[in-house]
């Protein structure tokens, strides 16, 4: 089964019409897009995009075979073009089943947002599944039921608002309808997505990829999906938005262990305002655990859950307190030994964990030097453990501004 996308921006396109912002001013060449829709095999048309004949041309594909034009979503974008020759749009309700006579079946699947998603099966087998903007499957059961009410099988390919609606995704992975083969597109780019080379570094993160308008894909065909890095460090300042990145770098993933290593603090209440702003921002789903006992958990299998460990500056606190590190005296009478052994126990666990680890570290030394000795130590221990603990990892990135620039992976 072909499918060649004649468009995969959003209904207005990218970029849009007189809009300055930085994603429609670099949103020129291979990232400028048009609405998003799919051909199938010639024969089935998914969705309509400005100009569909000459969006054909363009990926040298013709219209004259489509016996099948079928509507996702309410359309609010440009005004609809029906070519001469094509049959009039229509959509199929939720849970029907629609059978073309080259073969195709085409069957509605409901979603959480108005419009209809389509799950695609071509005469060999081969299945899509085709979501409308900023919407997920509705009535996936983890573990159970798939949208036709069966358990699942993996698609080949899917296609959905992935930077939109991460937790689709998500959702998808937990019931089965996307494993690691899947090839996973991200379509209705909209002016809200990362300029440049930022907006594929980010669907790489989560397992997805964005193509060219005019690219035609075989659904079934193997395809290396993005390789997603089983150990991650994101180092930043203060604020600059490392702890958001980490998070972004999960949320497609259904399952997710919250390491906070801060602890709480009696009395105060900006700790705890802080504290209350991350556990807002976590999705439903993931599950956090207060401890610095981070060994245990990294020596967990593969099949457990992702941990998103924040953050290793607020660990490296704790286990000088143990050592009682911040005392001169105490540093020199084994505190320095006892912190050392430490930190490099939670290395090798880092380095022999089969889990897939993204953690957070403050980025330091960049600044005014600490005016105590244990300020200074503090420091040195830092920048000590986060090249230690980068070193094993397959991905390090560097937040600066809201902006990750990738060091390694």
């Amino acid at each position: 089964m072909d499918l060649t996308l004649l468009g995969t921006g959003a209904p207005l396109g990218l970029p849009r019409p007189d809009c300055p912002c930085a994603a429609c001013a670099t949103a020129v060449g291979d990232e400028a897009r048009a609405a998003t829709a799919l051909l199938v095999d010639g024969a089935l048309l998914l969705d309509l995009t400005p100009g569909p004949a000459f969006a054909a041309a363009r990926a040298g594909r013709s219209l004259a075979g489509v016996r099948q034009v079928l509507l996702s979503h309410p359309h609010d974008g440009p005004a609809l073009e029906v070519p001469a020759g094509l049959p009039q749009p229509g959509r199929v309700a939720d849970g029907r089943e629609l059978a073309l006579l080259d073969g195709h079946r085409v069957r509605a699947v409901a979603v959480d947002v108005p419009g209809t998603g389509y799950e695609v099966t071509g005469g060999d087998g081969e299945r899509l599944l085709y979501l409308p903007p900023g919407a997920a499957p509705a009535g996936l059961d983890e573990g159970g039921n798939g949208p036709s009410g069966a358990p699942p099988a993996p698609y080949d390919l899917v296609l959905l608002d992935v930077l939109a609606r991460p937790e689709a995704l998500a959702r998808l992975r937990a019931s089965g309808a996307v494993d690691a083969a899947t090839d996973v597109v991200a379509v209705h780019l909209d002016h809200t997505v990362p300029p440049g080379p930022e907006l594929h570094r980010r669907l790489a993160a989560l397992g997805a990829r964005a193509v060219a308008d005019g690219s035609t894909l075989v659904v079934g065909e193997y395809h290396a999906v993005p390789d997603l890095p089983r150990r991650t460090l994101v180092l930043g300042g203060a604020r600059s938005g490392k702890s958001v990145e980490a998070e972004r770098r999960l949320l497609a993933f259904p399952e997710v262990v919250y390491v906070a290593t801060g602890g709480t603090r009696e009395g105060d209440e900006d700790w705890a305002q802080r504290v209350a702003l991350h556990r807002e921002r976590r999705p439903a789903g993931w599950r956090t655990v207060e401890t610095c006992e981070l060994v245990p958990l990294l020596a967990e299998p593969a099949t457990a859950p992702p941990l998103l460990v924040d953050c290793l500056a607020l660990w490296l606190t704790h286990a000088m307190d143990e050592a009682g590190a911040w005392d001169d005296a105490a540093w020199q009478a084994g505190g320095r030994r006892a912190l050392r052994e430490r930190c490099e126990a939670l290395v090798a666990a880092v380095r022999e964990t089969r889990r897939r680890v993204v953690a957070v570290s403050n980025e330091v030394g960049s600044g005014v030097v600490p005016a105590t000795p244990a300020g200074r130590r503090f420091r040195d221990e830092l920048g000590r453990l986060n090249a230690a603990f980068g070193a094993e990892c397959e991905q390090l990135l560097l937040v600066v501004a809201g902006q990750a620039l990738a060091l390694r992976g």
